[in-house]
């Protein structure tokens, strides 16, 4: 079975996020934060990385950056989930890591469809 951390301050993103994972036969982990999410990583690396931008204590960027710099940091697919949607918050994020970037709020197919792209759906 696939590992997916959801990673956003918003726990109904991560409820909505967690039941749509989860029917597709992926383990589900949350954290609230960057810093959580960096704790969480270097306990079990995840498949996956669902990750909102903006979040108080680490941002999603911050996250990133200080993920791909770990051991076994480049080997999750991290797919941004959030408002931000003009081209240079897009081509920042790809530039830092990510691996596909998709918009909230999102439904299954949509969230299923960028997991397929990033090959772990």
């Amino acid at each position: 079975m696939k590992s997916c951390l959801v990673v956003d301050d918003s726990k109904v993103i991560r409820k909505v996020a967690r039941h749509i994972l989860e029917t597709l036969d992926f383990s589900v982990d949350e954290a609230e934060d960057g810093r959580e999410a960096l704790d969480r990583c270097q306990v079990a690396m995840p498949d996956v990385i669902l990750l909102d931008w903006n979040m108080p204590v680490m941002t999603g960027m911050e996250f990133l950056k200080h993920l791909r710099k770990t051991e076994n940091g480049g080997q999750p697919k991290v797919v941004f989930c959030t408002t931000e949607n003009d081209a240079a918050h897009i081509r920042a994020a790809i530039e830092a890591g990510a691996d596909e970037y998709v918009m909230k709020p999102f439904d299954r197919e949509t969230l299923q469809s960028k997991l397929q792209i990033v090959g772990v759906a």
